[in-house]
């Protein structure tokens, strides 16, 4: 048998520290404060996208007429009391030529032999089926046959613009999803991020363009200048969420990408177009990079580029402002903190 030791048993081993458990109180108010903040993001999701569809209807769209001033006169008479600005043309090929570069939506020519509707499909479903109706109405108050040509209509192999509409969420989370990533994997890299936000965005809008045109048929037009569009519509959206993020850390990612899930996309009026969104919510929309995205799309992809202009500048502008965020906002924030320890010090 072995000796028994002649040490003394040490001390116990001092129990690792722990923080306390919150109380019962605590977790209540955790979970009450919890749940409040939970139905106020769905309210507000709900109010964000049904609002405007609740709300949408014919706002300021504008249609021409041709034809015999009597009827021009019944159908102004007719829309006074809605939301149509009709303009006069004085014969077919002017009113057409308004449509094919977005003057106007559509137009309605009264002749001898009958009634015919010009319209632009691809500018907005519901502004083209209320159009459709109002013609209907007219032709019927002529007892004339009518007829419907559309001159700027969605694909033949998307003909109600369903993958046009459903481009909506992958635009806003190809912006999202990447500048989370690359804040993730990048910390404090600008560089870096710039980089592969540009890498992404192009590849990415090549990618997504040739699906919707070449794989589910619901564009047309220029290949390479609708998927140049598309990738300035997904920089913007990225290179701002990364902006605000070197600014302002984690929370401004989330509340930017927040505002432009809840708030931007729903007035993009990207499957309605702008004339159907409540007055002044649509010009709202169009200054945000979904709007500006959706518009870009339309025009780059049924009216051959024309009024690319606006939107393009709107979508050139919010990269330049993501751009000097994320380049400066390691300094912004360095200096911050600096002031802050000089106030603690203080």
């Amino acid at each position: 048998m072995s000796a028994p030791s002649d040490e003394a048993p040490g001390p116990p081993p001092p129990a690792s520290p722990t923080s306390p458990s919150p109380s019962p109180g605590a977790l209540r108010r955790r979970l009450t404060v919890l749940v409040l903040e939970l139905t106020v993001l769905v309210v507000a999701m709900l109010a964000a996208f049904a609002l405007p569809a609740v709300n949408g209807g014919p706002r300021e769209i504008p249609i021409g007429v041709a034809g015999p001033a009597s009827t021009a006169e019944r159908l102004e008479k007719a829309t006074a009391d809605t939301e149509w600005q009709v303009t006069r043309f004085d014969d077919v090929e002017e009113l057409t030529t308004a449509v094919q570069h977005r003057e106007i939506v559509g137009g309605i020519t009264v002749t001898p032999t009958g009634v015919t509707l010009y319209r632009a499909g691809a500018a907005g479903p519901q502004a083209a089926a209320a159009l459709t109706a109002l013609a209907t109405g007219a032709a019927g108050r002529q007892h004339a046959e009518l007829t419907v040509k559309d001159l700027a209509p969605f694909p033949e192999g998307d003909p109600r613009g369903a993958g046009f509409a459903a481009a909506a969420l992958p635009m806003v989370f190809g912006g999202i999803v990447p500048a989370a990533a690359l804040a993730r994997l990048f910390p404090g890299r600008p560089r870096y991020r710039l980089a592969g936000g540009v890498l992404f965005s192009l590849t990415a809008g090549f990618a997504v363009t040739a699906v919707l045109q070449y794989g589910i048929g619901s564009l047309s037009g220029h290949y390479g200048t609708t998927a140049l569009g598309l990738s300035l519509g997904i920089a913007a959206l990225a290179f701002t969420l990364l902006g605000l993020e070197a600014v302002f850390g984690l929370p401004g990612l989330v509340v930017g990408a927040a505002l432009m899930m809840l708030l931007a996309n729903p007035l993009s009026g990207l499957v309605t177009g702008p004339h159907w969104l409540p007055g002044g919510w649509a010009d709202v929309g169009q200054l945000l990079p979904p709007g500006a995205s959706g518009s870009l799309l339309r025009a780059n992809a049924f009216f051959h580029g024309i009024n690319a202009l606006g939107p393009a500048l709107v979508l050139a502008c919010w990269v330049l402002l993501g751009v000097t965020l994320l380049l400066t906002g390691g300094r912004i924030r360095a200096r911050r903190a600096e002031r802050a320890r000089r106030d603690t010090a203080v």
